[in-house]
């Protein structure tokens, strides 16, 4: 692998984005929106929340814009190419499919991890400005946490830009994964589980013991590994099932949880290599 041409092709991602306002318009909504939660954030009352309580409300919109934000980067990034016709003069010059695909992750994944860190960046230093003893090593765990995040839903929507012949259909691909994850899973993982537990006589329990299958069955769900994993480093992020109520097994630790986000990341970019080999150009 050539560094000097997968460093060319990143640039290019970044440049193209650049252009079109993209890393300026995702920040600044980014950064808005967590101002307005973190003002806003509580029924029934207005004023700045410390970063603790904003933390708990972003990693929930966050989940769903920053899974939409990476779809949107990522699903185009092959297809696109080779509708246009450009991916043909790229690879005359030499330029391996390999290299390819490791510059638009690159590329693309700087775009996305920047837009994470200024947007939440800079609207931390305005929360800090208004709300007394911060912890801001506590905000940046959680920006970092954030941007692995993003990763995953990227490396998958690279994934299926090698699958898909055109680009509509690997934008349906993309949304249909959106709406799997977000909304498809957890109603069918929690309703199964409310056939197997009797909340009515655990509503006195100071904790709430569940079942080590639907843990194991949320790893496969990277929005709620996520989720999980800011409750478990930071403080409770409000879902389906109260956090503080729930009892996590032994083998349930941050260290898995992000195992398992970074395990996404590898296990989809290495498919996506192998999928763009396979592809006719």
């Amino acid at each position: 692998m050539r560094t000097n041409t997968v460093i060319s092709i990143a640039k290019k991602e970044i440049m193209d984005n650049i252009r079109n306002k993209w890393i300026i318009l995702v920040s600044v909504m980014f950064a808005l929106l967590t101002l307005v939660i973190s003002y806003f954030g509580s029924l029934g009352s207005s004023g700045w929340k410390d970063l603790g309580i904003t933390i708990s409300g972003m990693t929930q919109l966050g989940s769903f814009l920053i899974s939409i934000v990476a779809f949107m980067l990522g699903y185009a990034a092959i297809i696109g190419e080779i509708e246009r016709g450009s991916m043909s003069a790229l690879l005359s010059l030499s330029t391996t499919r390999f290299e390819i695909t490791v510059g638009k992750l690159l590329g693309l994944g700087a775009v996305l991890c920047t837009t994470i860190l200024i947007g939440f960046g800079v609207a931390g230093l305005i929360i800090g400005l208004n709300v007394p003893n911060v912890d801001f090593i506590e905000y940046l765990v959680f920006i970092g946490i954030t941007m692995i995040f993003g990763l995953v839903f990227l490396s998958l929507s690279l994934f299926f830009s090698t699958v898909f012949s055109k680009r509509s259909t690997a934008l349906g691909g993309a949304i249909f994964l959106w709406f799997l994850f977000n909304i498809i899973l957890p109603i069918i993982l929690v309703g199964i589980l409310a056939t197997t537990i009797d909340f009515s006589t655990t509503l006195m329990d100071t904790t709430l013991v569940i079942p080590d299958w639907y843990h194991m069955a949320n790893l496969f769900n990277p929005i709620s590994v996520y989720s999980s994993l800011i409750t478990m480093t930071i403080g409770p992020v409000q879902s389906n099932i109260d956090a503080g109520l729930i009892e996590n097994p032994a083998w349930y630790t941050p260290s898995l949880l992000l195992g398992v986000l970074l395990a996404w990341i590898f296990v989809f970019f290495a498919l996506a290599i192998w999928r763009f080999h396979l592809k006719d150009i």
